[in-house]
């Protein structure tokens, strides 16, 4: 599908976390364990304390002064806080001389005084408990910050709540009591199902492949582009498999810490081998996988390689796993290791391209089965103005179909509502608040009629469905929507020519009847610049320059692996493919010109259609084109 346009300047099931080794045994509560350390810690803290617990007797100071001044005092330990020593009198009943220890009054002379006046006094101090020191000032601080440190852990997810797991993995199993997704709930992808199924096969019994000779694949790598149903097809391999199916993103094994990412690999197998047979899912696996290389940035892909040497050696090393095959999903092959990517680690790889027509009637017939459908839907016809569509885009087309039919009150979901709901899809919302005035209206509908008119007659023009001038989208005033009769998939040096001359027709068109241009026509410039570009330095579509490319794909290492354009020709050969690839664009612009010029009655009744009723059908357009047109470029039109 094709669609040129008008526009202003540049415009899963749930899954059950675990992150234990395997075994049936209930998880313990971590606080339990804490506790019991607590209360041991001070059971010790008080037999240290037993032997400093001399059995003394404290006595008033008053007293030990009588005992002095009567030499009963023995021996004593003066500091600056009590006196402590042995008294001359003995125990009655052990026999021996009894410990004392007394505070001392630091007024000397009042001491002497109340000496002299026979008072007796004692002296209190503050008693500096030990114990209770210790707790306020270490154990206290050290439960509030295991305690935070607990909390924080809960919230970011890691895995039983303990504070020291930042090794384990958060891999997800998938579970038994959940509605299962299976290979009847994917459409579209037959010979990527065979490959799967075979794998499934496999590990349920593996006696049959092995009587040969033969090995269980040890990985598969499903490759297709976003949206294509990779993930889904993961999904339907857990459901069909019957044995237990890891999964785990790749970016989850990355963490700010070093080590970490290689920690949860070795975690993830150990798990796996205690589950054998099973399999393991990564998805996005570029995220740990990308080629290894380059200058490293603040230590970035220093983490990320130790990830992916630990993956290395898990998936083919010395240590390898038996009976456990690992699956992964990226949309970006190009960019992976190729140690990767060689035989023995993803022995498999399996592409999972755009549906067909006949696919994509499969996958519309899955996302209706909930959906109340009218008498006049025409799945099929859904299917040929798709073309190109993605699973992800068919069942957001059958979603917005039915919030459609919903919101204009219709009793289930009509052709019309499929319509609009592509239409929302393909071109953005109505901007129905952004009205045009009466000469921008009548620019846009010039404009959309020179696409519309050049489509209908050059030889391999796609014919014209719908012609708007709704604006719709980011600064899309108008476009025009072609489908195409069969699906293809290659494309002539003649048919990107009558391209050419399409997306230039809407520009060519304000020419002709304004004599000015406007800056509606830079979508389509830039898109015609770059269909010019390829054909002269990718596709060898140039005369002058013959069957070669220019311009090779390579790899930028500094800022990570991401594809750059190398410039592998002189200035002197860039020059000729500037001329190139202007004189395309010149060609097909007088092209355009010529037919608008023999055609100019037939312009000014679909421009006046269309500024009219805003939106007009292909039959419309068939209609006005066949009774008034008088040039055509070829008689296959």
């Amino acid at each position: 599908m094709k669609k040129s346009s008008f526009n202003l300047p540049r415009k899963k099931e749930p899954d059950l976390e675990i992150n234990k080794p395997s075994d049936k045994k209930k998880a313990k509560n971590p606080w339990t364990n804490f506790i019991w350390y607590l209360l041991m810690i001070l059971f010790f803290i008080y037999l240290f304390q037993m032997p400093f617990q001399k059995n003394r007797e404290e006595i008033p100071y008053s007293q030990f002064l009588e005992y002095l001044d009567s030499n009963k005092v023995d021996s004593c330990t003066i500091s600056n806080n009590s006196i402590s020593g042995i008294l001359k009198i003995k125990d009655k009943k052990t026999g021996k001389k009894e410990f004392f220890i007394t505070v001392p009054l630091k007024n000397n002379e009042l001491a002497k005084k109340l000496q002299k006046h026979g008072v007796k006094y004692n002296v209190v101090v503050k008693k500096n408990n030990v114990l209770m020191n210790f707790l306020i000032w270490w154990i206290l601080p050290i439960v509030f910050f295991v305690f935070i440190w607990y909390y924080i852990s809960k919230k970011t997810g890691k895995a039983g709540g303990s504070f020291l797991n930042l090794g384990q993995n958060k891999v997800h199993i998938h579970p038994n009591n959940l509605p299962r997704v299976t290979f009847k709930d994917v459409a579209g992808v037959n010979e990527a199902k065979q490959e799967l199924k075979e794998s499934i096969d496999f590990l349920k019994n593996p006696m049959h492949f092995q009587r040969l000779g033969g090995r269980m694949p040890k990985g598969v790598l499903l490759v297709g582009p976003p949206g294509t149903g990779k993930t889904l097809l993961a999904r339907a391999v857990a459901g069909e498999s019957g044995v237990p199916f890891f999964n785990i993103n790749g970016s989850e094994f990355i963490e700010m810490f070093v080590g970490v990412g290689a920690a949860r690999v070795r975690d993830l197998f150990e798990q796996a081998k205690q589950k054998a047979p099973c399999i393991i899912f990564i998805d996005e696996l570029d995220a740990i996988g990308r080629a290894r290389g380059g200058p490293s940035v603040i230590g970035g892909h220093d983490e990320r390689e130790q990830t992916l040497n630990q993956l290395l050696v898990e998936m083919d090393g010395f240590n390898t796993a038996s009976g456990v095959i690992v699956m992964a999903a990226t949309n970006r092959p190009e960019i992976l290791d190729k140690a990767l990517l060689r035989a023995g680690r993803f022995d498999r790889q399996i592409v999972v391209d755009k549906p067909d027509l006949k696919d994509r009637i499969e996958i519309l017939n899955i996302h209706v089965q909930k959906i109340k459908l009218g008498k006049d839907i025409d799945l099929e016809v859904v299917a040929q103005r798709t073309p190109g569509f993605v699973g992800a885009d068919l069942e957001n087309i059958a979603n917005e179909a039915a919030l459609m039919a919903a919101r204009n009150n219709h009793k289930s979901v009509m052709m019309s509502d499929f319509e609009m709901a592509i239409d929302r899809v393909i071109a953005g919302p109505e901007k129905k608040n952004r009205t045009l005035g009466k000469e921008e209206k009548h620019r846009v509908a010039y404009h959309e009629s020179g696409h519309t008119l050049v489509a209908e007659i050059v030889p391999t023009g796609e014919p014209v469905h719908k012609v708007s001038i709704i604006p719709r989208g980011m600064g899309s005033l108008g476009y025009t929507l072609q489908l195409p009769v069969h699906e293809k998939f290659l494309s002539t040096k003649n048919e990107l020519n009558d391209q050419l001359a399409i997306l230039l027709g809407g520009r060519v068109a304000e020419e002709i009847i304004f004599g000015d241009i406007s800056s509606g026509a830079s979508n389509d410039l830039e898109r015609a610049s770059d269909i010019a570009r390829s054909m002269v330095c990718q596709l060898g579509m140039s005369e002058k320059l013959g069957p070669l490319t220019y311009g090779k794909k390579e790899q930028s290492l500094y800022l990570g692996v991401e594809y750059g354009q190398e410039k592998n020709y002189s200035e002197e050969t860039a020059k000729i493919i500037d001329d190139e690839v202007r004189i395309l664009i010149e060609t097909n612009h007088a092209r355009a010109r010529e037919i608008l010029k023999k055609n100019r009655k037939t312009l000014n009744a679909l421009a006046a259609l269309l500024e009219k009723k805003e939106v007009i059908s292909g039959e419309e357009v068939k209609k006005i084109v066949d009774d008034t047109a008088v040039y055509f470029l070829s008689d296959d039109k």
